[in-house]
C-alpha cells in the first residue's frame, strides 16, 4: 500500500492564524488526512510555519520586536490555533538546526549535481543603506497583472515576480528612499531547462487543477520560464555555503521542497517510523498531495516540481488542492488593520468547534472568494446542522439498546452514502464544500426518514454510517458517538444495536 503524504505549507511566521487561513488549506488538509486514515490508508499530515521569509523582518520592525522572537512566538500561536480547531498534523515544522540542515543538504545536492547556475540578476538597491531590496523589502506594480504588491508571489495573478521586474519599485523600509537597479551575481535554478518535464507533468494533471492555478501554469508555459534565484544578497535567511555567493542566503521561496521533506520526516517519526534519511519517503511509494493558496502555485507547482525533476530520483506531487481568499464582511482579512476573526475568538464566544469546522467547510473559498459573517454562520449551522441532527439523535435515543434487524435496502443505502462522501473526499477531486454539501443532504434525508418499529434498525445503521463519513468534519460529535472512526468498505450488517447519541449545542 502506498503512503499518502498530505502537506499544508506553513504560513509566514509573523503572526497567528485567522479564519481566512483556516478556511483555506489547513482545515481542508486535516479533513483529507482524517478521511483517508478512516478509509484505511497509510497517511501522514505535515504542516507548520515558514520561518525564513523577510516578511518576518518587516513585521518585527513594525511591532518593535526582534525577528527571531516574532518567529518563535508565531510558531507557538499557529500550533495552538490549529489545536484549538482540532486540526491535528502529525508533524509541525519549526525553525531549528535540523531544518537548516535539511535545506543545506538539499541545495548542496543540486549544487554538486551542477543544476544551479551563477547568473547576474538585477535587484532594486538602496544606495543610501547599501542594501538590496527583495520580496517584503520592496513594493511596486506586477508586470503581469499590474496589481500593487511586494516582489515574489503575486496575490493578483499568481505569477512569481522578480524584484527587479517590479513596475516603479519603492522601498517598504523607507518609501522616500531613492531606489535604483543594480546587478548582483546569484545562484539560480534555470527553470526553462525543465520545460519538457513540466509540460508533460501538467498535461497529465491538467484535468484536476483548479481554474486559477491552471490559468497561471498555462500563462507561465506560454513564455520563457525564469531563472529562479536560489540565493539572495540579503542577510535574513539561511546562509548559503557556496564560495561563489559568499555572504548570501537561500531564497526562502525556494525552500518549498526542503520544507515539505522536513515536514514529512517529522510526521513519520511522530507516528513511530524510523527513517534512514529525512527524504526517505520521497524516494518510496508515496503519493504527495499539497494544500495551499493559489497565489503560492508557482513556488510549489512550477519551481518545486522543476527542482524535483532536476534531481530525478524523487517522487512528484500527485495533486495540488488550491484555494482563493476568504473574506470577512466582504473585505479581505487584515491583521494589520485588525479586520479579522480567529477560531479561538469564536470558541471563547462558546461557539462549538464542530459548528465552526462545518461552516468553514461549507463556505471554503475553493474556486472563488467567499465570505464569513457571524450571522450567516449562526443561521446556517442552526438550520442545516444542529436542528436536524438533534431531531435524529432524539429518535435514536428513544430506542432500546438491543439488536435490531438491518435490511438489504439499508445496506445498499449505506454503500451509496459512503460512495457519495468518497467522491468529495478523494484526493483527485477533493472538495471540502462538496463534502459539507453531502453532509447536509444526507442529514436532511435521515431527518425525514419515516421511522417505524420495523425499520428502526435500518435507521440506526444509516445514522452510524453517516457519522463515520461526517467524522472528518464533525470531529467532536463523531468522537463522542463512535467507538472508532473506521469508514466501512464492506456492507454486510444484518443487525445493529442502537447506542446513545450526543446532541449538538449552538
Amino acid at each position: 500500500m502506498s503512503k499518502l503524504l498530505v502537506i499544508a505549507p506553513g504560513p509566514t511566521a509573523n503572526g497567528d492564524l485567522h479564519l481566512g487561513h483556516l478556511a483555506g488549506p489547513f482545515l481542508a488538509a486535516d479533513i483529507c488526512a482524517r478521511y483517508a486514515r478512516a478509509a484505511g490508508c497509510d497517511v501522514l499530515f505535515g504542516t507548520g510555519i515558514h520561518s525564513t521569509q523577510n516578511y518576518i523582518v518587516t513585521t518585527a520592525r513594525r511591532l518593535g520586536v526582534k525577528p527571531e522572537d516574532l518567529r518563535e512566538k508565531s510558531a507557538g500561536q499557529v500550533e495552538a490555533s490549529l489545536a484549538a480547531m482540532d486540526i491535528q498534523p502529525d508533524g509541525f515544522v519549526r525553525f531549528d538546526e535540523r531544518y537548516v540542515k535539511t535545506v543545506v543538504t538539499f541545495f548542496d545536492r543540486l549544487h554538486s549535481a551542477g543544476k544551479l547556475r551563477l547568473r547576474a540578476v538585477k535587484f532594486p538597491y538602496s544606495p543610501r543603506t547599501g542594501e538590496f531590496l527583495t520580496d517584503a523589502y520592496v513594493r511596486g506594480g506586477c508586470p503581469v497583472c499590474l496589481t500593487d504588491g511586494c516582489a515574489g508571489l503575486c496575490e493578483g495573478c499568481g505569477h512569481w515576480i522578480a524584484s527587479g521586474e517590479l513596475v516603479d519599485p519603492k522601498s517598504t523600509l523607507d518609501p522616500s528612499d531613492p531606489v535604483e537597479l543594480r546587478e548582483e551575481k546569484v545562484l539560480v535554478l534555470p527553470v526553462e531547462e525543465y520545460r519538457a518535464g513540466l509540460e508533460e507533468f501538467f498535461a497529465r494533471h491538467a484535468p484536476t487543477l483548479r481554474p486559477r492555478l491552471a490559468r497561471m501554469i498555462e500563462e507561465m508555459l506560454a513564455r520563457p520560464l525564469p531563472d529562479y534565484p536560489v540565493t539572495l544578497p540579503i542577510s535574513w535567511g539561511i546562509p548559503a555555503p557556496f564560495p561563489e555567493v559568499a555572504g548570501q542566503v537561500f531564497y526562502s521561496d525556494t525552500e518549498t521542497i526542503t520544507w515539505s521533506i522536513h515536514a514529512s520526516a517529522l510526521a513519520a517519526q511522530a507516528r513511530g517510523e524510523v527513517l534512514e534519511s529525512d527524504d526517505q519517503l520521497w524516494f518510496a511509494d508515496t503519493e504527495v498531495v499539497y494544500f495551499f493558496g493559489s497565489d503560492a502555485g508557482f513556488a510549489f507547482a512550477v519551481a518545486g516540481v522543476a527542482m524535483l525533476l532536476a534531481l530525478e530520483q524523487y517522487v512528484l506531487p500527485e495533486q495540488f488542492v488550491t484555494n482563493e481568499f476568504y473574506e470577512l464582511e466582504n473585505d479581505k482579512f487584515s491583521t494589520s488593520r485588525g479586520h479579522l476573526v480567529t477560531g479561538q475568538e469564536l470558541l471563547d464566544e462558546d461557539v462549538p468547534r464542530d459548528l465552526i469546522r462545518f461552516y468553514l467547510a461549507s463556505t471554503s473559498p475553493e474556486f472563488q472568494r467567499t465570505n464569513f459573517t457571524r450571522a450567516a454562520m449562526a443561521e446556517v449551522t442552526s438550520s442545516r446542522l444542529v436542528a436536524p441532527w438533534n431531531r435524529i439523535a432524539a429518535k435514536v435515543n428513544a430506542l432500546a439498546e438491543s439488536p435490531l434487524p438491518v435490511s438489504e435496502r439499508s445496506r445498499v443505502a449505506a454503500r451509496l452514502m459512503v460512495e457519495r462522501f468518497a467522491g468529495a473526499y478523494d484526493v483527485r477531486r477533493f472538495s471540502v464544500t462538496a463534502a459539507a454539501f453531502t453532509l447536509t443532504e444526507q442529514l436532511a434525508r435521515l431527518d425525514s426518514f419515516p421511522l417505524t418499529a420495523e425499520n428502526a434498525g435500518d435507521f440506526c445503521h444509516e445514522v452510524d454510517t453517516f457519522l463515520r463519513c461526517a467524522g472528518p468534519i464533525l470531529t467532536d460529535l463523531a468522537g463522542k458517538a463512535l467507538g472508532d472512526s473506521v469508514i466501512p468498505s464492506t456492507f454486510d450488517a444484518h443487525e445493529f444495536t442502537p447506542r446513545h447519541l450526543p446532541e449538538l449545542s449552538e
